[in-house]
């Protein structure tokens, strides 16, 4: 926050990645508080998108995604608690992975969602994301199994409204997975269906809150207007505790039947529905919350299921989408070798510098 002290010490992640020897090169902008899937700041500017001209980054972790995909970094540190890297990842040509929640500590840094959050990377490829995992999760094992390479295209959720480019792309993807030997079907979750009677808005809105009420009642004039609104940090004042109870335990029932629903199988989506909308798009605030539901969309899956996921960026006539692969939770390092066999299969894409 603005009037905060500077750091004392470095949190957990940055200090497991200077004892692994990492250089780190600066600090970049993003949307206030991770309150975003679209990348914008009001007070600092915001990074245009290394792919398509006058759009959006992508967000929250806009300035992060964007150093690596025009090479000014190797390796990006950021939240996510809805997409907040898979998201600008999909965008700007990049990969980018949300680990288990609790696999990586988040000592030290600031919350958007402590139930939400995870700790994660966006990098170049797979295996920079998997060396960076590797240093920064709190304890590593021998993946126990391998993930069947069967995947599951939810029908029934995050398949409806594809921009078409998205959809053609998303379509090309599954025929090379199926040329390739793996196994795809489309099937409906019941999880996924239980999933869309949950007010997930909830999480980010109340714990935002809980964490910067006291900004958020005395210095909310210098806020992002957006992020202090009524339809996000502000509307937490509509739930009772009782109610933001029920939801917390009707999301725990949701990440054990949906472990259980999964198994070892993968779910295959677009990471996003959409391309990068224009900036011009971003001025009116209904569509700015419109646009911004729609890309959360899909990927916030994963965080409200406790899963790990990865995007993974995929070219189609000259045009980049992400394709977006989610293993239950655990499944971290199963799911990183799963994706380096499936990126050795996309044609990646390359920034315009």
């Amino acid at each position: 926050m603005k009037f905060d002290e500077p750091a004392a010490k470095d949190c957990d992640v940055i200090a497991r990645l200077r004892e692994a020897g990492a250089v780190f090169i600066g600090h970049t902008n993003m949307t206030e508080l991770a309150y975003s899937g679209l990348g914008l700041n009001p007070h600092y500017g915001t990074p245009v998108n290394a792919l398509y001209a006058d759009c959006i980054p992508g967000g929250s972790t806009s300035g992060g995604a964007i150093s690596v995909a025009c090479g000014a970094a190797d390796v990006a540190i950021g939240t996510d608690t809805g997409g907040s890297l898979r998201i600008p990842a999909a965008f700007n040509g990049i990969v980018g992975f949300k680990p288990t929640q609790n696999s990586v500590s988040r000592e030290g840094c600031k919350a958007l969602s402590q139930s939400l959050d995870s700790v994660g990377t966006m990098a170049a490829s797979v295996d920079a994301c998997k060396l960076v995992y590797q240093a920064i999760a709190q304890s590593l094992r021998e993946p126990i199994v391998d993930l069947q390479p069967e995947f599951i295209v939810p029908t029934n959720y995050g398949m409806d409204d594809l921009e078409p480019a998205v959809a053609t792309g998303f379509s090309e993807a599954i025929e090379i997975l199926r040329r390739q030997g793996f196994k795809v079907r489309y099937e409906s979750l019941n999880t996924l269906h239980a999933l869309k009677t949950l007010p997930v808005w909830q999480f980010s809105s109340i714990e935002s809150r809980a964490s910067y009420d006291e900004a958020y009642k005395t210095q909310r004039e210098i806020m992002d207007p957006r992020v202090a609104s009524a339809t996000r940090m502000g509307r937490a004042d509509e739930v009772s505790a009782i109610e933001y109870r029920k939801t917390l335990n009707s999301r725990n029932e949701l990440i054990t039947r949906f472990k259980n629903e999964i198994g070892t199988q993968v779910l295959l989506m677009p990471t996003v529905p959409i391309l990068p909308p224009s900036f011009a798009t971003m001025e009116s605030d209904d569509e700015y919350n419109r646009i911004n539901l729609q890309v959360l969309r899909n990927p916030s899956i994963a965080n409200v299921l406790d899963c790990c996921s990865i995007s993974l960026p995929f070219e189609h006539n000259k045009i980049t989408t992400g394709v977006m692969l989610t293993a239950s939770g655990g499944n971290d390092l199963e799911l990183l070798a799963l994706a380096a066999k499936v990126e050795s299969y996309f044609k990646l894409p390359k920034a315009n510098h």
